[in-house]
């Protein structure tokens, strides 16, 4: 830390003062006493003397004192526990974060009574509705015709709202506020004309080289006149994509050839690609990093002065369409959990499959003749209900497998004594690559709380999404070009995506009761450069254990057959030796601390974990219960299944 000791010069004095023993000088500042020494604009705010807006890239305005019954650190959470010796309220991730070490640790936190509480935060959502003008709405009651629905309506009605928190309700149960809060993320589904402009943007940024062009050290151009030029031939390109598909739309675009003239189609054409990707993440794998790359270019002031115009407009979600037609309480009525569940057929007769269809058609008709307004038709509201609908076919398939690998290790493993040495969890640094060393207790905690941390990522992975793109096209917050080891790549700090993986990483630590190894989160350094890499790398973890879980549920299948029996019982003995033989390896090595490319980066940090599990995907070849996978159909983590 660079020190300015011309405007804070010391000079000898016979005798000490001690009004200047917290004097912000160097010398205090390298003295035992260096805790007691604030910064003069830290003492001006303490005494009031700061009027002035706040200074930082993160300060919203000035110092203000937080409202009644939120947490004083975040002052967006509702306060859920007080310091005694600080005198502060906090919520339960600020005071973990605020107290992990230092004196602050030996800090005393009490519960604040649940009644205070719930007053207090009613209060100021009260007065902050009352400011604001917001008029609270009754929820409107179902009235349907239909028997079953008319049942599902009566029970619903009957049971108690989860206590769970972010507990997904189940049919025949209260809603809440659950589809409320989760529809904010949940981007609205493409219509079939929205999907050919799609098509358009995809072969657009398939041919543009921007990316080679724009992140490189050349020379010549300045970079920002670089950035508008591609930028421009992105979009004249797109225009004459339009032009070839649709002569009368691609007319208007060439009347007066201004871009910014035209800005409402590119920014609806950009804001199309970036809602496709955060719904199906599997899809534009090599062009949505130039996509949003070129976004958050355009971001900049000196790019967008010499543009005319931004490229960037907000993703239209469910609740905002909702919003502006006063249509959300379609999101509180019982029938929307039938409207948009899954419908399985593994274990169900044919009859009740086809009775659940037909309930699912008909509570999203009843719905979406209830909620038609003016501006919203049925049709409209037929989508918003797909939308959820594709949101938990999106829990099921990345999600879900977590949850399935976490019931293999409960039924197959121990938690402390394992039952022999085949069953044991147990590593040793330096033994078939692992770098961390733990016991079978230590590693099945281990392996426990990294698949329920990747549980809850992926339970909020469109939130994180959301929070992702708004680091990454953040005006204030500017990236850097640098050399990580895996080439250039842009260095941007993501300071509300990290913030939201403390908060999933406390309720990961909260769940399993203890934490093994490193809390450490890589983001905006040469682990994880920015938020894009983040997301990138947490959106693969379907990649590796669907494949497992689709391998481990058909061995049972495979030993129907007599020769294929005869394989597995001579060399594992049983399907349930074959099976615990997969997990065992997967757990032990697939957690081992290793894959990086140096020791410092390997380890049993929160991105070390998922580094490992890459790692023993790419040993999976070497493996002798290899053949079991490609006798179930296993093509690669790539493939499909």
């Amino acid at each position: 830390m660079a020190v300015n000791t011309s405007s804070t010069s010391i000079e000898p004095t016979s005798q000490p003062d001690e009004s200047l023993s917290g004097n912000f000088t160097l010398e205090n500042i390298l003295g035992t006493n260096h805790e007691d020494v604030e910064h003069p604009r830290l003492k001006e705010k303490d005494s009031g003397d700061a009027t002035g807006p706040g200074e930082g890239w993160d300060e919203e305005s000035a110092v203000r004192p937080a409202a009644d019954g939120f947490c004083v650190e975040c002052e967006d959470q509702p306060a859920q526990v007080v310091c005694d010796t600080c005198a502060d309220n906090y919520c339960e991730v600020c005071f973990a974060a605020q107290h992990r070490k230092g004196s602050r640790k030996k800090h005393i936190a009490k519960p604040i009574p649940s009644d205070a509480k719930s007053k207090s935060v009613q209060n100021g959502v009260a007065e902050d509705a009352k400011k604001n003008g917001e008029k609270q709405e009754d929820d409107v009651d179902m009235d349907d015709s239909d028997e079953e629905l008319d049942r599902i309506s009566v029970e619903a009605s009957k049971a108690p709202v989860s206590q769970i928190p972010d507990a997904q309700p189940t049919i025949g149960s209260k809603v809440g506020e659950w589809f409320v809060d989760r529809s904010k993320y949940i981007p609205l589904r493409l219509t079939y004309g929205e999907r050919k402009y799609l098509r358009l943007l995809d072969a657009a940024l398939q041919v543009s080289e921007y990316t080679d062009k724009i992140d490189t050290l050349g020379f010549g151009l300045s970079k920002p006149k670089r950035i508008v030029h591609q930028i421009r031939e992105l979009c004249a390109i797109l225009s004459g994509l339009v032009l070839a598909a649709d002569y009368k739309q691609g007319q208007e675009l060439f009347t007066d050839r201004d871009f910014q003239s035209n800005a409402d189609f590119y920014q609806t054409i950009f804001e199309l690609g970036r809602r496709h990707k955060i719904m199906n993440p599997d899809k534009m794998r090599t062009t949505y990093g130039k996509l949003i790359y070129l976004l958050q270019d355009s971001q900049s002031p000196d790019v967008r002065d010499m543009l005319s115009f931004s490229c960037v407009k907000p993703i239209i979600s469910v609740y905002t369409i909702l919003e502006e037609n006063d249509a959300l309480n379609m999101l509180r009525d019982d029938l929307i959990m039938v409207a948009t569940q899954e419908i399985y057929s593994e274990g169900r007769s044919r009859r009740e499959v086809q009775r659940d269809i037909k309930n699912k058609e008909r509570a999203i008709e009843t719905l979406a003749s209830k909620y038609q307004r003016s501006g919203l038709n049925q049709e409209q509201v037929r989508q918003c209900i797909y939308s959820i609908g594709d949101n938990h076919a999106f829990l099921r398939t990345n999600r879900d497998p977590c949850e399935k690998m976490i019931t293999y290790l409960k039924q197959y493993f121990h938690p402390t004594q394992p039952k022999d040495n085949k069953s044991s969890l147990a590593i040793r640094s330096g033994k078939q690559g692992a770098r961390l060393s733990h016991d079978h207790a230590k590693q099945y905690a281990y392996v426990l709380q990294s698949l329920t941390l990747w549980r809850e990522i992926l339970h909020d992975m469109f939130r994180l999404w959301s929070l992702a793109e708004q680091d990454l096209l953040a005006e204030n917050v500017p990236y850097r070009l640098r050399d990580t080891g895996q080439g250039l790549n842009r260095v941007q700090a993501a300071p509300k995506t990290f913030r939201m993986m403390h908060t999933i990483l406390h309720r990961a630590q909260q769940s399993v009761g203890t934490w093994i190894g490193s809390s450490a989160i890589h983001m905006g350094d040469h682990n994880v450069p920015n938020a894009l890499m983040f997301i990138d790398k947490y959106s693969q973890i379907y990649r590796i254990l669907l494949p497992i879980c689709n391998t481990l549920s058909q061995i049972p299948s495979l030993a129907e057959k007599p020769a294929l029996r005869s394989y597995i019982e001579d060399d594992f003995g049983s399907t349930d030796n074959c099976v615990r033989e997969i997990l065992c390896d997967f757990f032990q090595h697939g957690f081992d601390g290793s894959g990086a490319d140096n020791f410092f980066d390997a380890g049993s940090c929160i991105d070390g974990r998922l580094t490992s599990a890459w790692n023993w995907c790419a040993q999976l070849e070497k493996k002798r219960y290899f053949p079991v996978f490609l006798l179930t159909g296993f093509v690669g983590f790539d493939g499909d299944w």
